[in-house]
């Protein structure tokens, strides 16, 4: 066996890294790896402190990651942002050193998608009911006799189907205009208040059913443009409201004289049901039959009194100036019995006047001004009371928390002050808490609960 002995090579010397430097450099290299980038997400636990920096989280369905946006750059952010918005916002990427924490600073933000649609249809709402477009006083009734019936829809759409069927249902009778238009799309909206003002002018309809199928914000976004809710605002007929499902609530909505939840709702609204017709109308002839017979029946026993009743003109004057007699007795009872009343009633305005007398009501006055006056200073010393006692538990709280307490039992606060190299210039008192922290001959200061004394580090004992 031969053994070799090994000669030792020198180990390098270790470049160790402090905790800033690290967080220091982490942050160089994520900031020189990523420029600007536009990210989207949901906003947070969303902070405002008094500094004005906004502090939030942005997470998505798997993720998420801590954001801030400073006062400098959020001053022209143009909506209030909340915890649920859906964001975009223009960032770059950085890490806080003073944590560790990897974090996205925000440059711009704007909101995002069903969320900037969401906060213009709100701008538009309180826009339009300031101006009145909402008002319920405007709003025209719906008629009780519908014949004529418009249908302002697209002609290819669920909805002219639903309305259709009901109609054919319900009131087959009934004459209906369609009226097509795109109910989606970019110009959608004008042809939409285009049409409501051409069915306007026409005058051919009873009532008009603007409808259209469900879907989302964007989808019935046609129905929320300011030039639609102008058009049926100035519409001169009254106009049914069917767009969407039951959830949904358009701008046209609120400004039509109706509101229905579905596209089949309005036309039911609009129709009678024809069996219920039917069953009114056979009560109604039979009604009429009934009131004809017993009108004639009326004339037949009219006439026959009346042939009965005819008499000599002689004692038909006679039977007048008996009757004349006869009214002019109850006149004067009449007239007699009303002075009566008048006296009466003379008598009980005379009394509420003396109620209202000027010298009473300042009596009564005076009588409720001293009843409030006792029960405010009773008030008042309940509230004094009230705030004594509340005091007392606080100053008990207080002093019970209170350092001065602790040293009335017999500690002491130990304090060490460093004088800086030139010996003129001392810094602030050091609480010391731990003994490891002091080197024998050091000077400290001990606060007692009546006074301090200083001492001189002579030993040092570790526990």
């Amino acid at each position: 066996m031969n053994i070799e002995a090994s000669t030792s090579q020198p180990m390098p010397p270790r470049d160790i890294y402090s905790i800033s430097r690290l967080n220091r450099e982490a942050r160089s290299l994520l900031e020189g790896s990523f420029p600007l980038l536009w990210i989207e997400g949901e906003i947070s636990n969303f902070a405002r402190p008094a500094s004005g920096h906004w502090y939030f989280s942005l997470k998505d369905e798997a993720a998420q990651v801590r954001c801030a946006m400073f006062r400098n750059r959020n001053l022209v952010v143009n909506f209030a942002p909340k915890n649920g918005d859906q964001i975009l916002i223009r960032a770059r990427i950085g890490l806080y050193e003073a944590r560790g924490e990897f974090q996205i600073i925000a440059e711009h933000m704007e909101a995002a998608g069903d969320g900037a649609l969401r906060r213009a249809y709100d701008e538009l709402k309180h826009r339009l009911q300031q101006q009145g477009l909402f008002a319920t006083e405007h709003k025209q009734p719906i008629p009780k006799a519908i014949n004529r019936i418009g249908v302002i829809t697209s002609p290819t759409g669920a909805a002219i189907h639903d309305i259709l069927t009901t109609l054919n249902r319900r009131y087959p009778s009934a004459n209906v205009i369609i009226y097509p238009v795109a109910v989606q799309g970019a110009h959608s909206a004008a042809q939409i208040a285009n049409m409501i003002q051409t069915a306007s002018n026409r005058n051919e309809t009873d009532v008009i059913i603007l409808a259209r199928g469900g879907g989302s914000l964007e989808d019935l976004w046609s129905f929320n443009e300011e030039v639609v809710a102008q058009a049926i605002y100035n519409c001169s007929l009254p106009i049914i409201s069917g767009v969407g499902h039951e959830v949904d609530v358009t701008i046209a909505d609120l400004v039509a004289d109706f509101r229905a939840a579905t596209p089949t709702a309005a036309a039911e609204l609009v129709s009678p049901n024809q069996f219920e017709l039917r069953t009114k109308l056979q009560l109604l002839r039979s009604r009429l039959i009934q009131s004809n017979k017993r009108n004639n029946k009326h004339r037949q026993q009219r006439l026959g009194w009346t042939l009965k009743r005819l008499q000599h003109p002689g004692r038909r004057l006679q039977e007048y100036a008996q009757r004349l007699d006869d009214l002019q007795t109850r006149t004067c009872k009449t007239i007699t019995s009303q002075l009566a009343q008048n006296k009466l009633e003379q008598a009980l305005l005379y009394e509420k006047l003396t109620a209202l007398h000027p010298a009473r009501q300042i009596s009564n006055q005076i009588q409720h001004c001293q009843t409030l006056t006792t029960r405010l200073r009773q008030s008042i010393k309940q509230k004094l009371y009230s705030k004594q006692q509340q005091f007392l538990g606080q100053m008990k709280v207080l002093n019970t928390v209170s350092p001065l307490a602790t040293l009335e039992r017999g500690y002491a606060i130990v304090t060490q002050c460093f004088a800086s190299e030139d010996s003129k210039n001392i810094d602030k008192p050091t609480l010391v808490k731990d003994a490891n922290s002091l080197n024998v001959g050091d000077h400290v200061t001990a606060r007692l609960h009546s006074g301090k004394i200083k001492c001189n580090v002579l030993e040092i004992e570790n526990e």
